[in-house]
C-alpha cells in the first residue's frame, strides 16, 4: 500500500555545465531526489553535492513559487564544520534590494517564495563542501525574466521518463498529476 511513498537514491552523474567549464567541481556519483516523478505527489526537491573546486553554480538571476533552501556544510564527514571555502550569492533583484552575501562558515540560507536570487559562485574550494538546494515544489524550475518576458523553467534532471524509459525527461509535467494512493 505504501511502496510508492519509499524511493531508493540511484547514483548520478549529473554533468550540466556552461561550455568552457571544468565538469570535475563536484565529486561523482551524486545524489538528488527529483520529486513527484519519484514519490507521486511530493512537493519536495533535493539534490546532495560535494564540491571540490571552486566552481560558478548558477549565474541567473530566477526566483521561484515556492520557498528554496540552500545548505552549506564542510564535506569532511563526520565533521560538517571543517569549513574552508569562500562562496558568493545574491538574494535581491540587482538595482533594487540586492545584496551579496559572502558565505565562509557552515550556512542555511532560506530564499522565499517569489524572492530573486543568484548568482551562486564557488569561489574558492580548499576543503571539500556539502551542498544542498531543497525546493518545496514538484518538478525543479525557476521563474526567469528574459526580454521576451517572464519564463517558467523546469528541470527534472538527466533522468529516465517515468512513462518511457527509453527516453530521456523532457519535464513534460505528466508525472506531476500523480497520486500516491492510486
Amino acid at each position: 500500500m505504501y511502496e510508492k511513498l519509499v524511493f531508493e537514491f540511484p547514483k548520478e552523474n549529473n554533468e550540466v555545465v556552461a561550455e568552457g567549464d571544468d565538469p570535475g567541481f563536484v565529486i561523482k556519483p551524486q545524489a538528488y531526489f527529483r520529486g513527484a516523478s519519484q514519490i507521486p505527489g511530493s512537493n519536495f526537491n533535493v539534490g546532495f553535492q560535494i564540491f571540490v573546486k571552486p566552481f560558478f553554480l548558477d549565474r541567473d538571476q530566477h526566483r521561484h513559487s515556492e520557498d528554496e533552501y540552500l545548505i552549506f556544510l564542510g564535506g569532511s564527514f563526520p565533521n560538517v564544520f571543517d569549513f574552508d571555502a569562500d562562496i558568493e550569492f545574491t538574494l535581491g533583484k540587482p538595482g533594487v534590494d540586492a545584496e551579496l552575501f559572502k558565505i565562509n562558515k557552515p550556512t542555511i540560507i532560506r530564499v522565499p517564495a517569489g524572492v530573486y536570487h543568484c548568482p551562486l559562485n564557488f569561489k574558492r574550494v580548499d576543503k571539500p563542501v556539502f551542498f544542498q538546494a531543497s525546493l518545496m515544489q514538484p518538478m525543479f524550475g525557476g521563474i526567469y525574466d528574459t526580454k521576451d518576458g517572464e519564463v517558467e523553467m523546469k528541470y527534472n534532471g538527466p533522468v529516465p521518463c517515468k512513462y518511457n524509459e527509453a527516453k530521456r525527461c523532457d519535464s513534460c509535467g505528466k508525472c506531476l498529476t500523480e497520486d500516491w494512493k492510486s
